[in-house]
């Protein structure tokens, strides 16, 4: 896939070198977004996965979230993984850290227990074709519940929502970065 598209990548804190080298192979120019003039002359945005706390404390260290809010609401293609879907969601079930507000879900952070109890486990995406994909949940969050313009994408086999879409946001539970399937991102650069 050859693309001459721009694609910030969230580089606060968290694993946004993993995104930038996909991106990268995939053709795509890749900036890497700090503070609110790296938001310029880009055309979609990847949230990478880390510790969400942290995350939305150096948001507004750096006087990112109001620009990020206005960019998003005005159509930019964004894409949480983990921490950033933490960080997309209109709420939390915990009371911190404050999220963007932006996608209509409630998530629950850490959702599946610590680190120790981190899986890989074969996940079918209708979009992504008949060959399941690789998803790796590091003390990952769900989507508890979703309003009634967002896509449920994938659920677990009890029923747990994983990953979802509401027009130009797209959230993951789990990190697609840490493996060689390029598919999702695939999918992200073709809703820009």
């Amino acid at each position: 896939m050859v693309t001459t598209k721009t694609i910030g990548v969230l580089a606060l804190q968290g694993d946004f070198l993993e995104h930038q080298q996909i991106l990268t192979h995939l053709g795509a120019i890749v900036k890497e977004v700090r503070l609110p003039e790296d938001l310029e002359n880009i055309d979609g945005i990847i949230f990478p996965g880390g510790e969400s706390t942290t995350m939305a404390n150096l948001l507004d260290v750096f006087s990112l979230r109001k620009p990020l809010i206005e960019k998003i609401k005005r159509g930019l293609p964004v894409w949480g993984t983990c921490a950033g879907m933490i960080l997309l969601a209109k709420k939390l079930v915990q009371n911190r850290p404050q999220p963007l507000g932006l996608m209509d879900i409630v998530v629950d952070r850490n959702a599946f227990g610590r680190q120790i109890d981190s899986f890989t486990i074969p996940l079918e995406i209708k979009q992504m074709g008949d060959k399941p994909l690789h998803a790796t949940f590091i003390r990952a969050p769900l989507i508890k519940t979703i309003g009634d313009n967002v896509t449920i994408l994938a659920k677990l086999s009890d029923g747990t929502i994983v990953a979802a879409q509401q027009e130009n946001m797209l959230v993951t539970a789990f990190h697609p970065e840490l493996t060689h399937d390029t598919r999702l991102h695939k999918y992200f650069l073709s809703m820009i």
